[in-house]
């Protein structure tokens, strides 16, 4: 389904870059400014900084001196309007109208379009008139105030996600856990060790070592905590092991 976003009358630049590098990471790039302050908005230093690499968002946005001409195309129109007003579409949070479009049995063909009004004073009433939703994001009552770019990124992202979403990246490798014969061999240097520093009793050993096993095995140990475990048990064995350092009683000390 074409996605559309379109900022109408915009008066700051890094704004224009602010929603372009907004829209690049949900991943859509049809961006239309309505007769924004600036002719030259899109080559503006400001606007490049604040995109933050979504240059190919900028390079392929347009500038129309309409609405009627950014709407082209476009069959589903969002408002965006936080002040309520007494006629107009439904005004609905956008995460229910767009699980009720994605779940329409003839949904919306031809294109999704989401319009922005200026920083200032938002959309004119006409402009919100010709749309079939007025989408309000859900904030504090007593403060509802967002700025352009960031109330697109909310819009942006509950679209992406009503359209299927991205998968989550992982920022660490996946773990290699430990197989069984590792565990099983962990755990016998943990009771030689143990047994060392008089923890567990040999001839009474109870249900230490299957408890062990059980607290290890919900800890779904990798293959390197096996090597740090490992490493313990061997230097509790050395220390049990190794000898007394205090003179016995008598004995006399030298130096």
């Amino acid at each position: 389904m074409q996605t559309r976003f379109i900022l109408i009358h915009t008066s700051h630049a890094g704004n224009v870059g602010a929603a372009a590098r907004a829209m690049k990471t949900m991943g859509f790039d049809d961006l239309v400014l309505v007769a924004p302050r600036w002719a030259n908005v899109l080559r503006r230093e400001e606007t490049i900084q604040r995109a933050s690499g979504a240059l190919d968002v900028l390079k392929n946005a347009r500038i129309v001196a309409t609405l009627d001409e950014a709407l082209e195309g476009m069959t589903h129109l969002c408002a965006t309007a936080m002040t309520p007003r007494d006629f107009g579409p439904p005004t609905l949070a956008p995460r229910a109208h767009f699980e009720a479009l994605s779940r329409a049995d003839q949904p919306a063909q031809g294109g999704v379009a989401f319009l922005f009004g200026c920083e200032r004073f938002g959309m004119s009433n006409e402009d919100v008139y010709r749309c079939h939703v007025a989408l309000s994001i859900p904030s504090n009552p007593q403060f509802g105030s967002l700025n352009l770019a960031a109330a697109l990124q909310l819009i942006a992202y509950e679209w992406r996600l009503a359209l299927g979403g991205y998968a989550v990246q992982a920022a660490t490798a996946a773990p290699h856990l430990a197989d069984a014969a590792q565990l099983a061999g962990m755990l016998a240097h943990w009771e030689q060790a143990l047994v060392s520093i008089g923890f567990l009793d040999p001839q009474a050993p109870k249900k230490l070592m299957p408890r062990l096993n059980q607290l290890f095995n919900r800890a779904a140990v990798t293959q390197e905590e096996i090597h740090i475990l490992r490493g313990i048990a061997k230097m509790m064995d050395r220390s049990a092991k190794a000898p007394d350092p205090t003179p016995a009683a008598g004995t006399p000390s030298r130096g």
